[in-house]
């Protein structure tokens, strides 16, 4: 085989692969938009909107206890594949359903889409250093395209639910999402399989997997620095409507703030893929949860709308550096058979501090229009300080693994 040969095969599966996470994760961050607008626009009441919305959301949080397929699957593609297809599947039906059915017929519907829903994200993220490449340089820029495919879920998801609505219905964009995600399904079977780990009855149950990430220092420090980071930026889009008075902008002015996060997101994972991380993954990602600690700052200093724009875009850049470091320590320190779960763990804890985050913002912003982010600035800077106490009094160290320590 030659050299242009082996180098073009990796690329062209990290293609697939990003085409595969792309589209699944789109309608993953999509979903919900879809679903609030539908209930909506038919003269629901709104409480009915944000239950359903959260139908598809909460169960998030029980997607480690299925992801333990993706560990014992002989052909992890097949697992991924399917939560795919039944995901859109269990969407398009609630959809459909909803205008003629009692609501609690959606709402199971969504709920079993939603217990898919981590696959499509934390599931498909682990089986992305199979296809990445031999070397550690090319592992990181890997993962700079996967914190893109993120990114651009989490924006292109909801603008083509708006786009879509306007152009047709709310029906007619989440049926587009439910075809998104079997189309994804097609790309990940066109992934390099990957043998399994190790046999199925080595492989643990949710709960020891969970015991086993915390007990390991590089896991256990992704896990928390993950959760309070998530915690902390969840609070951006409620401070940037609350403080547009303070900047003397229009309310309608904090949609150029969130998307200035979202657009420095994107531009961190562009820098990732271009000039990958170098050094102590575990190091740099406590590293980075300072940076994004100091851009949060710089957010609650900004004195002026441009300022606070960059200040917006900087965050987002450092949210995109410390995302990357992260999934560079669970592809790293993550034991072979329990791969899966420890991604999916991370991505469903995650999601859940994030959402904690954002309504905890909502609620304690009154008094205080830069209380939340005063919060998320300690949060985040203690947590920073404690990963690097832990690291330095050589918790958990033992012979025979990276940085001394067990995984």
């Amino acid at each position: 085989m030659t050299e242009e040969s082996t180098t073009t095969r990796p690329r062209s599966a990290l293609l697939r692969y990003v085409l595969a996470a792309t589209l699944a994760r789109t309608a993953d961050g999509g979903a919900v938009v879809a679903i609030v607008l539908l209930v909506t626009t038919s003269g629901d009441p709104g409480w009915l909107a944000g239950a359903l919305g959260a139908c598809i959301t909460a169960p998030h949080l029980l997607g480690p206890f299925v992801a333990r397929s993706l560990d014992t699957a002989r052909d992890g593609r097949r697992v991924i594949a399917l939560a795919s297809v039944v995901h859109g599947a269990t969407l398009a039906a609630a959809v459909l359903l909803h205008p003629v059915a009692h609501a609690i017929v959606p709402a199971v519907l969504l709920i079993a889409s939603g217990l898919l829903g981590p696959l499509l994200t934390g599931g498909i993220s682990s089986r992305l250093p199979a296809i990445a490449g031999p070397t550690r340089t090319s592992q990181l820029r890997a993962q700079g395209w996967d914190v893109a495919t993120y990114g651009i879920g989490g924006t292109v998801g909801p603008s083509v639910v708006a786009a879509v609505s306007a152009w047709a219905s709310p029906l007619t964009a989440a049926l587009v999402l439910a075809a998104g995600t079997s189309i994804a399904a097609a790309f990940v079977m066109l992934l390099p399989p990957s043998p399994p780990a190790a046999d199925a009855r080595d492989v643990p149950r949710p709960a020891r997997t969970l015991a086993v990430m915390l007990s390991a220092g590089p896991l256990r420090r992704t896990l928390y620095l993950t959760m309070i980071v998530a915690f902390s930026v969840a609070a951006l889009p409620i401070t940037a409507v609350a403080s547009t008075g303070l900047l003397g902008t229009d309310t309608a002015a904090a949609g150029i703030l969130t998307a200035a996060y979202g657009l420095g997101n994107l531009a961190g994972s562009i820098g990732v893929m271009v000039r990958p991380l170098e050094g102590d993954a575990d190091r740099l990602m406590t590293r980075l949860a300072v940076v994004v600690a100091i851009t949060l700052v710089a957010v609650v200093l900004a004195p002026y709308f441009s300022l606070a724009t960059a200040a917006y875009a900087a965050a987002g850049i450092a949210n995109g550096y410390f995302f990357a470091a992260t999934l560079a320590v669970r592809n790293e320190f993550a034991p072979p058979e329990m791969r899966g779960q420890v991604f999916v763990w991370t991505g469903a804890l995650k999601i859940t501090a994030g959402s904690a985050g954002t309504a905890l913002a909502g609620t304690i912003i009154g008094p205080a229009v830069q209380l939340p982010l005063a919060l998320a600035i300690a949060l985040t800077t203690a947590a920073a300080l404690t990963s690097a106490t832990e690291r330095r009094c050589g918790i958990n160290r033992s012979r025979g693994h990276p940085n001394g320590e067990t995984a």
